[in-house]
């Protein structure tokens, strides 16, 4: 399958971070949050926690004086946004107590950037705990158009149990990717075609070394879906060269956003 080459208008940056809970039993366990019905993207849908990059996470990735400045960035959202959403500490060098992760929360919700609520916490970060996954930038939104990179992480032994937000999201849960894919199937959740996708490619793995084993594997390279006729009906469309087992939904079955 080739895709087909496009110059793209400006899309705004975003992260999200693909946490892994390790189990003795079966394949792993996936953090993801329903989204608020009330909120303009994605209303409704279960997604990894994640959001916008914000010029706070470039001001922090400059005062690291990390190598790539837009990839620093980026991880920082991820992070971010993953304690925003779910009170969940994930790439830091030790992992907050209570008390620290609730004064970063309190800090970020008065505004503060990422940078000057670490500091109020005496937190640091370990961005190399999140390893790149895949990059996608869907361009079938006139308005909202995202170039999104996503993470895995692993959930460290001592982590603290996440709790919604209940602004942005409204419900959390732990969930391997089959089960939230068989959710879907039944019309008992909804995924967009980004989480979709993810989700059958995460399915493939046993654990989380597994999962992160082949994402090293595939150089991550910016997903572009496009539509494709086959037989008189129309496909969206992924590169088959990317580690996803599913690369070709029927448009009418799609949900893009």
């Amino acid at each position: 399958m080739t895709e087909p080459s496009t110059i793209l208008p400006a899309a705004r940056p975003a992260a999200t971070l693909v946490v892994m809970r390790d189990r003795a039993d079966g394949p792993p366990d996936i953090l993801m949050v329903e989204r608020a019905g009330v909120m303009a993207f994605a209303p409704g849908a279960m997604v990894f926690p994640g959001g916008r990059v914000d010029p706070g996470d470039h001001d922090l990735a400059r005062l690291l004086a990390l190598p790539d400045q837009d990839e620093g960035a980026a991880r920082i959202a991820a992070i971010r946004e993953t304690i925003e959403e779910s009170a969940l500490p994930i790439g830091f060098t030790a992992t907050p107590d209570p008390a620290a992760i609730a004064t970063i929360r309190a800090a970020l919700g008065a505004g503060a950037a990422f940078g000057e609520a670490l500091a109020a916490a005496g937190a640091t970060l370990a961005l190399d705990a999140l390893i790149p996954f895949a990059r996608w930038r869907p361009d079938y939104s006139p308005v909202r158009r995202y170039d999104t990179r996503f993470y895995l992480a692993a959930l460290p032994a001592d982590a603290p149990a996440p709790r919604v937000d209940g602004t942005e999201n409204v419900r959390l849960c732990w969930t391997g990717a089959q089960a939230m894919l068989d959710d879907a199937n039944a019309g008992r959740v909804a995924l967009i075609f980004p989480t979709r996708r993810n989700l059958e490619r995460l399915a493939l793995f046993p654990s989380y070394a597994a999962a992160a084993a082949q994402a090293r594997a595939f150089p991550v390279r910016v997903v572009v879906p496009w539509s494709e006729t086959r037989d008189g009906e129309e496909y969206l469309c992924i590169p088959d060269d990317l580690g996803y087992p599913v690369v070709a939904e029927r448009s009418d079955r799609v949900r893009r956003g």
